[in-house]
C-alpha cells in the first residue's frame, strides 16, 4: 500500500445479522484508518460474524457496513497450496489479483518475515510461518483493510507475540488491521479494540479506556464483567466516507490460464499422487490381460461374451480415470477457492482449469490402456479412423465422468467425503450399461434409469465402432446370434449421436459445479 495514501475507516452502521437461532444485534462502530484493531468475546459473541460482515463477505440483514474497496481476509485455515515453494504460490496469487511485477512477492515476503524461506515448500513451514504465508497472500492485493479471523489460534505464546508484532509493523505501513482473538492479552498490541458479548457490541474504543469501561484492571477480567449486566457503548458520528474505484480485474483468459499453469505444477509436484495417477492404467490393463485371453475378435473363432466384457471394462476404465481425478479436485481447497473467489476470480475460468489440466493426463493414460490391450491382441483389427473413433469414445467417458467427480467434490465438504462417494457413484454405471445385462432384458424402471448412465452411451459407441454385430452375426461362434437378439439396436446407432449424448452429460455436470459452487461461495466481490 502507498503510505502517502489516506487510510479509509471502516465503519458499522446499524449492521445487524441474523441466521438461525444467532442474531448479531445492531453494530454501530467505526474503526480508524491506519490502526490495530482486536475484536474480542467469549466464544459465539459474533466475532467471526462480525469481521464477515466488515470486510463485505457477508452482507447486514438491516443496516448498512462502509468498507475499503481494496479488502483482505485471511480466514483461520490456510489458504497457500501445501505442495509448491513459497514463491511459486504467492506468484499465481500475485498474477491472479493483477500483480505482474515479480518484485511485489519479494516485498509482501519482506513485510512478513519470510523472505528466508521463499524457497521453502509450504508444506514445510511451521503453523505460525504458514499463517503469515497467508497473511502474504492477502497483502499482495495491496488491500486498504487486512481482516485476520483468530490468526494467533494454535500457535504458542512466542510465536504468536512474533505475529502480532508482523500485524503492527503493518499499521506503519499504512494498512488497518482488524482480527478476533480468544486471547486477552493479545490487545496489549492494539490501538482498539471492540468487545462483543452474545451478539451485542458492548465496548469500542482504546483498551486502556475498555479497562475504565469495564471496571477492571487487566484484560482477563473483562469476561468475567460480561457476564454481570448488559453493556453498551459510547455513541460515535461516523466520519463521511467517499467510495473509490477498484482497480482493474484480471481477464477470465488470463485467469484460466493461471489456474492451469497452477494446477499442473501441483500436480508434477506431488509425485505420489502423479505416480498413482498414471500407474492405476498399467495395472488395470495388466488385470486385463490375465483375465482375457487373445483373439477374442477373431472373426473365425470370436468369443462373444468375451468381447462384450472387453468393451465394457475399457468403457468403464475411462469413466473411473475422470472419475477419481475428478474427486481429488476441489474439496480439499475450498478455503483458497473462497478467498480467491473474494478476490475476484471467475468460478468458469477456475472449473475450466481443472479440466484442462487434467486432459493431458487423461489423454495419455487412456491411450496407455488402448495400446497396451491393441498390442496384446485383445482388440480387433480397425482402421485408423476406427482405432481414432474408440479412442474418441474413451477420453469423452473420461471427460465425462471427470465433470461428474468435479460436481461431487463441490458438493461435499472434505475429501473423505469425497472418497466415500466413489462407490455410490461407480456401480450404477456398472450394472445399468446393459454389459452385464442387456438393456433390452431390463425390467422396465433399469431400462429408464439406464438413459441416466454415461457410460452406457460409451459401451454402445465402442460396440458400434468395433462393428459386434458383423461379429456375433457373421463370426463362427454358434453363441453370437442369440447374444445379438437380447442386446437389440443397441449397437445400431451412429457413433456421433452417442458422442453428443456423452458430451451433454459432461456440460450438464460442469453447469451444476458451477451453480453448486457459485451457492457454496458467494458472488465474487
Amino acid at each position: 500500500m502507498d503510505a502517502t495514501r489516506t487510510a479509509v475507516p471502516v465503519q458499522a452502521l446499524g449492521a445487524t445479522w441474523r441466521a438461525g437461532d444467532f442474531t448479531l444485534e445492531p453494530v454501530t462502530a467505526e474503526i480508524g484508518g491506519g490502526t490495530l484493531v482486536a475484536i474480542i468475546g467469549p466464544s459465539g459473541a459474533g466475532k467471526s460474524t462480525l469481521v464477515e460482515l466488515l470486510a463485505g463477505v457477508r452482507t447486514p440483514t438491516e443496516g448498512r457496513v462502509n468498507t475499503p474497496t481494496e479488502v483482505g481476509l485471511v480466514p483461520q485455515d490456510d489458504i497457500v497450496h501445501r505442495y509448491l515453494p513459497l514463491r511459486r504460490t504467492l506468484s499465481y496469487a500475485a498474477r491472479l489479483r493483477g500483480r505482474t511485477d515479480p518484485a511485489a512477492v519479494d516485498q509482501v515476503l519482506d513485510m512478513v518475515g519470510l523472505a528466508h524461506r521463499a524457497s521453502a515448500i509450504v508444506s514445510t513451514l511451521s503453523g505460525g510461518e504458514r499463517k503469515r504465508a497467508s497473511i502474504a497472500v492477502e497483502l499482495l492485493a495491496q488491500p486498504e483493510v487486512l481482516f485476520l479471523d483468530e490468526p494467533t489460534s494454535g500457535l504458542d505464546p512466542a510465536t504468536g507475540r512474533e505475529l502480532l508484532r508482523q500485524l503492527a509493523s503493518l499499521t506503519e505501513a499504512g494498512h488497518t488491521v482488524v482480527f478476533t482473538t480468544h486471547n486477552p492479552g493479545d490487545i496489549s498490541w492494539c490501538d482498539e479494540i471492540l468487545v462483543l458479548d452474545h451478539g451485542r457490541l458492548a465496548f469500542a474504543g482504546m483498551p486502556a479506556d475498555a479497562l475504565d469501561h469495564f471496571g477492571v484492571t487487566n484484560a482477563e477480567d473483562i469476561y468475567t464483567r460480561l457476564d454481570e449486566r448488559q453493556w453498551t457503548p459510547q455513541p460515535i458520528q461516523p466520519t463521511p466516507v467517499e467510495p473509490r474505484p477498484r482497480r482493474r480485474e484480471v481477464s477470465a483468459v488470463r485467469q484460466c490460464w493461471l489456474l492451469t499453469c497452477r494446477a499442473i505444477e501441483l500436480l508434477v509436484r506431488n509425485r505420489i499422487t502423479l505416480a498413482i495417477l498414471l500407474g492405476s492404467p498399467i495395472m488395470i490393463a495388466l488385470m486385463f490381460l490375465m483375465l482375457f485371453s487373445p483373439g477374442a475378435f477373431d472373426p473365425d473363432d470370436p468369443s462373444p461374451n468375451t468381447t462384450v466384457m472387453i468393451l465394457f471394462w475399457i468403457a468403464f476404465g475411462g469413466f473411473f480415470f475422470g472419475l477419481t481425478y475428478g474427486l481429488a479436485q476441489i474439496c480439499d481447497e475450498f478455503a483458497i477457492l473462497r478467498r480467491e473467489r473474494f478476490a475476484g476470480l471467475r468460478l468458469l475460468p477456475y472449473l475450466l482449469s481443472k479440466v484442462v489440466g487434467l486432459l493431458p493426463l487423461l489423454f495419455l493414460v487412456d491411450a496407455l490402456l488402448l495400446g497396451l490391450l491393441s498390442v496384446t491382441d485383445r482388440l480387433p483389427e480397425l482402421t485408423l479412423r476406427a482405432n481414432m473413433a474408440m479412442f474418441g469414445t474413451v477420453i469423452l467417458a473420461s471427460v465425462c465422468a471427470l465433470t461428474l467427480g468435479l460436481l461431487a467434490a463441490a458438493s461435499v465438504r472434505s475429501p473423505s467425503q469425497a472418497a466415500l462417494t466413489l462407490p455410490m457413484l461407480c456401480f450404477p454405471q456398472v450394472l445399468f450399461v446393459g454389459a452385464f445385462l442387456p438393456v433390452p432384458v431390463m425390467a422396465e424402471v433399469g431400462r429408464w434409469f439406464s438413459y441416466a448412465m454415461s457410460n452406457r452411451w460409451a459401451f454402445e459407441a465402442l460396440g458400434r465402432t468395433v462393428d459386434l454385430p458383423s461379429l456375433w452375426l457373421d463370426g463362427g461362434s454358434s453363441l453370437g446370434p442369440p447374444l445379438l437378439a437380447s442386446y437389440g439396436d443397441s449397437f445400431d446407432h451412429p457413433v456421433w449421436t452417442n458422442w453428443l449424448l456423452l458430451a451433454g452429460f459432461a456440460v450438464a455436470f460442469a453447469g451444476a459445479t458451477l451453480l453448486v459452487l457459485r451457492r457454496k461461495m458467494g458472488p465474487a466481490r
